[in-house]
């Protein structure tokens, strides 16, 4: 019941935008032209969805997110295993992660252009660089943070390195590393949508600065509250996730986030 309260609570406010928004719009207070009406919106949506553009548009940023996060998980989660693994490492690797981690990715957009031309590698590049940390910091947090009791109890059980590592250390990390995903992925759209405003020929981003070319706000809106919705679900999805991981686990304790630093 508390539950179902709380749905309830959490659909008041955008009721109560979109009421507002009728209400002008059918008034006439809001411009029309700059702020569509909510019928308007809709039928622009089910147009999109029937011509096919809304989904061609999406299939491409799904691609983009898909081999960008794909290619920074392997790389993030490779790195904070050596240097986790091999504390060395950390005085020769952290000075020039936490200069790059300081430079916005979308800064980078006109050199990554210049230097890899204007097709899908910068775009990808892009992301890559947006969603190295927070995977790369989540992970070498769990892997780091591994309880030292448990280390102990493999040691008395005779289990090497390698061994430990698999069977006690990263499933205590998944927890830590799925919140870094779950950070990434939120990551990952936000700069795709930038990179394709810049320079594309396809992608929501695409679609919505081409629409702005052609003074269609109606369009505009459509790809903006998609952005939304997909980012919300994607969200929703991990929190659940690292949710059942946590509790099932029996480990609730507060997970870092990608905006810590090294040690």
């Amino acid at each position: 019941m508390k539950l179902k309260s709380k749905k309830i609570k959490a659909l008041i406010l955008p009721l109560l935008i979109l009421i507002c928004w009728y209400l002008g719009s059918e008034s006439g207070f809001f411009n029309s032209y700059i702020l569509p009406s909510p019928a308007r919106i809709l039928k622009t949506f089910l147009d999109l969805l029937k011509n096919g553009l809304l989904i061609k548009h999406l299939l491409v940023s799904f691609y983009r997110v898909f081999v960008g996060f794909s290619l920074t998980f392997v790389a993030a989660f490779s790195l904070a295993l050596l240097i986790a693994l091999n504390d060395w490492l950390t005085d020769y690797i952290t000075p020039t992660l936490e200069f790059i981690r300081h430079i916005p990715p979308i800064a980078l957009i006109p050199i990554l252009i210049l230097w890899l031309g204007i097709g899908e590698k910068p775009k990808i590049t892009v992301i890559i660089l947006a969603t190295f940390f927070p995977v790369f910091l989540n992970t070498l947090s769990g892997i780091s943070n591994c309880d030292p009791k448990l280390k102990e109890v493999g040691e008395i059980f005779g289990l090497s390195k390698w061994e430990s590592f698999y069977r006690i250390i990263l499933p205590q990390a998944v927890p830590s590393i799925i919140v870094g995903m779950q950070i990434a992925l939120g990551y990952s759209w936000r700069s795709l949508i930038g990179a394709e405003l810049i320079a594309a020929s396809a992608g929501i981003g695409y679609m919505i600065i081409d629409a702005e070319q052609l003074s269609r706000p109606d369009i505009i809106i459509v790809g903006v509250f998609t952005i939304g919705i997909f980012g919300y679900l994607i969200d929703y999805f991990f929190f659940k996730l690292t949710q059942k991981l946590i509790y099932s686990g029996g480990k609730e304790d507060e997970i870092n986030h990608s905006n810590q630093k090294f040690n």
